[in-house]
């Protein structure tokens, strides 16, 4: 009931919203394309996690990379001639991906930007017509959730969000068996993430290199002066235009641990947070994290963050542990193991291919078996194993812990049925953001 309550406020919410350009429905499009007609990609941003989606999509059938796309025109140039070794076609390049949108050749678009431009550019692309694969997490802030949802519901595009562990066979199996009792009921799931980030560099305000667009880096965001530490993958500890660890590689766990317990909003988040290490460097935000989300059925999640320092508190540096009354399942990118109450184990099973783990960029099988369920959905051929109607839910926990950590770990009460924060002052300070003037996202 609760996730219905979701879907139906943002499908309402989608009644208001203006089409634009939009010039088909996922519908009369699967009229056109049939089940092995050629697909052709456009790929916005062309850095760290490029060649993990470049890897899949060079290893799946029928598919053409036509455009490559980004602000930084070393980087674009540079993926253009990966591109033509990994395809055997030369794409086109464009800096701006409302260029793209307006190519009627184009038939899907994936988005790799900074996570300030996920939502914007997925909506751009579905205003177009376009379907879309976008990178986790698939909103900046709760509004932009809900917005994604109503705009996936309003044109039937297919919008699938980059969980890719969704799509790993060994996940899927387990995940499954705990749904049909195989630990008794779950009740507790422990989602975790450990890394050896380093310092980050002094930042400098200096002159806009004249390979970088600086007002397309910015899009949605309000303007700032440009920083030399910027346009690398340091954004993401600014909040301007990052989501912290929390959004960075919370969301992968959260969606794990979520899937796992059957579970959707919270009823409330309890938070521990600081930043503790390499304190008088430009990391804005903080660093380490220990959050408690508690739902409905006395279920709760818990998140264990921490950027910089690896100790592998659980054996690896990152998964989900999920209890249950008759036993616990431990279940990462390689594979899972399942033990009885007494901590003995029963059963494991390895994972059949590879998938990064806490490397910058990630790709791997799971990343191609996603891409691949992606495009057969486009196909008519299978159904989206992260619709983003569940994403932006896995996206909106990682929201509310950040929200915590930003309000002095302050605890959080939510409605579990509509997801909204029930402090007034919270709800207007953090549902949704500020926009440069003419670049908010669409809603009517």
């Amino acid at each position: 009931m609760q996730r219905r309550t979701f879907l139906k406020q943002t499908a309402a919410g989608a009644a208001a919203l203006s089409l634009g350009s939009f010039t088909a429905t996922a519908r009369s499009y699967r009229n056109i394309m049939g089940a092995n007609e050629r697909i052709r990609v456009a790929m916005i941003g062309c850095y760290r996690r490029f060649p993990g989606l470049l890897g899949a999509l060079a290893q799946l059938d029928n598919v053409e990379v036509a455009y490559v796309c980004d602000v930084d025109a070393r980087r674009q140039e540079a993926a253009i001639g990966k591109v033509e070794e990994a395809m055997g076609k030369k794409p086109k390049g464009e800096k701006d991906m409302r260029r793209i949108h307006e190519q009627e050749d184009v038939d899907v678009v994936f988005h790799a930007t900074p996570d300030h431009w996920h939502a914007p550019g997925a909506i751009l692309s579905m205003q177009a017509g376009k379907h879309v694969y976008v990178e986790k997490p698939c909103s900046h802030n709760p509004r932009e959730g809900e917005l994604l949802v109503a705009w996936q519901q309003k044109t039937g595009l297919v919008v699938q969000m980059g969980a890719q562990q969704r799509s790993a066979p060994e996940t899927r199996e387990i995940i499954g068996q705990i749904h049909e009792g195989v630990i008794g009921e779950a009740y507790m799931a422990t989602a975790f993430y450990s890394n050896n980030r380093g310092r980050v560099p002094d930042a400098h305000k200096i002159p806009v290199p004249d390979y970088l667009d600086w007002e397309l880096f910015q899009g949605p965001a309000p303007r700032t002066e440009f920083i030399d530490i910027a346009g690398d993958y340091n954004w993401h500890w600014f909040w301007r235009w990052g989501t912290g660890e929390t959004g960075n590689n919370a969301t992968h766990e959260f969606d794990v641990a979520r899937w796992a317990l059957q579970a959707t909003f919270p009823e409330a988040v309890q938070m521990s947070s600081g930043k503790y290490h390499f304190k008088d460097d430009p990391w804005t935000m903080y660093d380490t994290m220990y959050a408690t989300l508690r739902f409905p059925g006395n279920k709760v999640i818990n998140w264990d963050g921490k950027s910089r320092n690896a100790y592998p508190t659980y054996g690896a540096g990152r998964g989900t542990i999920i209890y249950g009354t008759e036993g616990t399942v431990f279940v990462d990118r390689e594979g899972y193991r399942l033990y009885d109450r007494d901590g003995q184990l029963l059963r494991e099973r390895k994972s059949a291919g590879e998938e990064a783990g806490t490397a910058l960029g990630g790709g791997g099988d799971m990343t191609t078996l996603h891409i691949q369920n992606f495009l057969d959905t486009i196909r008519g051929k299978a159904e989206l194993n992260c619709p983003i109607s569940e994403g932006a839910i896995s996206t909106h926990l990682c929201h509310y812990s950040n929200v915590a950590s930003r309000e002095n770990d302050t605890t959080l009460a939510i409605d579990p049925d509509t997801g909204f924060f029930k402090d007034k002052d919270i709800m207007k300070k953090y549902w949704a953001r500020e926009y440069e003037e003419g670049w908010a996202p669409a809603e009517h």
